[in-house]
């Protein structure tokens, strides 16, 4: 079985649409995406710099944007079962994929996510990661500069959020203890308590569409934990306070490999998807869209899959 992976915010560069930017499958996608950006994506990416491309409402609509436009050129071969999550925001890209929404309503509650976001967090957020300590020898730390864990990746990669002088502290004192460190551009403490006013307004917009269903051959997994999504009316709960909780990004790969997955495609932005797939299961083959030099080189490998 072939998963789709649905990337999140941090891999944008003014590159991200090159592979899909003219392809007549993606314009509606595009299009969707300025009525929220007030300007073309492709040509948004290419006149900002990269702080400009990491701010968060911006950053939530490229990325989603991303992942959307790379699937609508592979789309119509997508016609055996697929299993398709996202991390983070890419979860919204992931429920469109699913066919629980269209691409410009996905877009649509991104731009509400992102509002919501930003306004429950203030100005002082920050996500930062530590690779190489256990969870034990990071509670301390989290502790003692009151921070949070965001994200559970594999391979001892924890995100961590919180204020950003205390998640800086924070990383130097587990860079001290032999860690790997430093911050993510993403400047919002996703994924922790701080955002937590965010959720229950962002349930009321989800829950628009909870009688929407999964569409035949995909089979949706939660990008929190991988549990599999059957029920729409269920999951918008979970996926509205994902903003709040921490992700374990782990325990769903590790489900799409019980769900018999033998090929995944990084829809992107970026490929760190894929190479955390990888790293948890070296012998899967793992693809990233961004990886092909051509949309018909992409094409012909979903179609061999």
């Amino acid at each position: 079985m072939l998963a789709l992976l649905c990337g999140g915010q941090g891999a944008l560069s003014g590159k991200i649409f090159d592979l899909v930017a003219d392809q007549p499958a993606a314009e509606s996608i595009f299009a969707a995406a300025t009525a929220w950006l007030g300007e073309d994506p492709r040509e948004f990416v290419r006149t900002r710099n990269p702080e400009q491309l990491s701010e968060n409402y911006a950053s939530q609509i490229l990325t989603v944007t991303s992942a959307l436009a790379t699937h609508a050129c592979i789309a119509d071969l997508l016609t055996e079962e697929t299993a398709v999550t996202g991390y983070s925001v890419g979860e919204m890209a992931a429920w469109s994929i699913a066919g629980i929404w269209t691409a410009e309503e996905a877009l649509r509650l991104t731009n509400i996510r992102a509002r919501l976001m930003e306004n429950a967090a203030g100005p002082t957020g920050r996500l930062g990661y530590i690779r190489g300590l256990d969870r034990a020898t990071i509670e301390p730390l989290l502790a003692k500069h009151r921070c949070e864990i965001a994200i559970r990746n594999p391979d001892l990669l924890f995100v961590i959020g919180g204020v950003e002088r205390e998640v800086i502290a924070l990383c130097d004192e587990a860079a001290r203890k032999g860690a790997r460190t430093g911050l993510l551009a993403v400047k919002i403490a996703s994924h922790t308590t701080r955002l937590a006013q965010a959720c229950q307004p962002l349930q009321q917009a989800l829950d628009v569409n909870r009688d929407a269903a999964v569409a035949n051959h995909r089979v949706l997994l939660a990008g929190g934990d991988g549990e599999r999504i059957f029920s729409v009316a269920g999951a918008t709960v979970k996926l509205a306070n994902q903003v709040a909780h921490p992700i374990d990004w782990a325990a769903t790969l590790d489900a799409l490999t019980e769900l018999g997955v033998t090929e995944v495609l990084d829809l992107g932005p970026g490929h760190a998807l894929a190479e955390m797939m990888l790293a948890s299961q070296p012998d899967m083959r793992c693809y990233a869209a961004d990886g092909f030099r051509t949309i018909e080189g992409l094409r012909n490998w979903v179609a061999a899959v």
